[in-house]
């Protein structure tokens, strides 16, 4: 497989977690040919989870092209739900209602999973437990929300339908109906990823930048990495966490590559009480979503374009984010917002929403994570969960949802 990763630039503008402070994760130049149990392409939040799992009990080998952190990470809004792209009843209809149950609960438990790692490693990422507040939009109306909050808490979710009056009493908001649910969170998604790789460190694992990989090649007993450094990385296996540089040679049914747009407001905000404790997000195509940081920032996405290069337009940078606060003050009229930083970004979207965690087809001991759509960081511990399993011999009970 020549050129293992198709370039892409993931990123437009200047995030707000480009500037937070903590993000040094040492390392170090490929000097010589070396030889681990799992190489690990990418060096990105699915790669730092990935890292942190499998440092565990392999050596292993971080390369990017990039210094840690600077792809597609940096261009998250960290909303880190376990609610998924397609709505549990929308997703029911495409892959059947059994394991449209297992794929929430296995999300649901993802974001728990989350918490845990980064209580238990001492993680200091600005991590807050959050609710959810999903509105009733033109994709789907008050009656699919209903439908939807009765089909989550039929499966043990704790979700709960409002009204157009409760929504209006309880958070000044005029539409028809909206679910609240309870168990998901918000980070900043650079230090969260910085303190994962440099834990992975800790237990043996070597970053190394910036590395290229030009080419690999399987045989019965592992892979070979070829780069540009002009030095091979052998390793028993291999993933891929390129976040959305596709792999060559990887089919992804359905997937594509879409653009998002971003903001970040300056600290202390003028906003609603409730909104320090919830992310919201909206039932439309295209959709708002928005939540606070901890120093008091919005921070508002949204906008999204089936392009995948949209997101490296200057002008249509500066009018996406302009419509974005328009949309937001027309829901929330008296929130201020005064923009500190503005931002665009790629990510790679499935057909069901689901991610693609799986071997790579015709190419032996190497796995690819994309697809993950608007729950990077979610499914990044999943994937870290399904192919650790594997590695390990064992059998994760859903891996067969994330294959394409």
């Amino acid at each position: 497989m020549t050129g293992a990763t198709i370039k892409k630039n993931l990123r437009t503008g200047r995030s707000l977690w480009a500037d937070s402070a903590g993000l040094g994760v040492p390392v170090r130049p490929l000097k010589e040919a070396i030889s681990v149990d799992v190489a690990i392409v990418g060096a990105g939040i699915s790669g730092a989870f990935m890292a942190h799992e499998l440092s565990r009990d392999h050596t292993v080998a971080v390369l990017d092209r990039r210094p840690p952190l600077t792809g597609s990470t940096v261009a998250s809004t960290a909303l880190l739900q376990w609610e998924i792209d397609l709505p549990l009843t929308a997703l029911a209809e495409k892959i059947g209602p059994a394991k449209a149950k297992r794929a929430y609960l296995r999300s649901r438990s993802a974001v728990e999973a989350l918490k845990r790692i980064v209580a238990d490693e001492r993680i200091v990422c600005g991590l807050k437990d959050k609710a959810t507040l999903y509105l009733a939009g033109d994709e789907y109306g008050h009656r699919a929300l209903e439908a939807e909050a009765a089909a989550r808490a039929a499966i043990g979710l704790e979700s709960d339908y409002v009204g157009p009056a409760g929504l209006g009493e309880r958070f000044g908001i005029d539409r028809t109906g909206a679910i609240v649910s309870q168990g998901s969170a918000s980070a900043d998604p650079a230090r969260l990823a910085a303190g994962l790789l440099r834990r992975a460190q800790k237990a043996g694992a070597t970053v190394y930048s910036r590395v290229e990989v030009m080419e690999a090649a399987s045989d019965p007993d592992g892979v070979t990495l070829l780069t540009d450094a002009g030095h091979a990385v052998r390793a028993r296996a291999v993933v891929f966490c390129c976040g959305y540089e596709f792999p060559k040679g990887v089919p992804t049914p359905g997937a594509k590559v879409i653009s998002t747009w971003a903001l970040a407001s300056k600290p202390r905000q003028r906003c609603p009480a409730w909104l320090r404790d919830t992310l919201v997000w909206e039932a439309s195509d295209p959709y708002l979503y928005f939540r606070m940081g901890g120093d008091g920032r919005l921070i508002v996405g949204g906008e999204d374009e089936a392009d995948p290069d949209a997101h490296a337009d200057q002008a249509k940078l500066k009018r996406k984010c302009e419509t974005i606060v328009r949309k937001l003050h027309a829901l929330l009229p008296g929130v201020g917002f005064e923009v500190d930083y503005r931002w665009a970004g790629a990510f790679g979207e499935s057909a069901t929403g689901l991610p693609s965690i799986a071997p790579v087809p015709d190419m032996d001991h190497a796995w690819a994570v994309m697809g993950f759509g608007g729950n990077g960081i979610t499914y990044s511990v999943i994937a870290s969960q399904v192919v650790s399993t594997a590695l390990r011999g064992g059998a994760d009970p859903d891996a067969d949802l994330y294959r394409p």
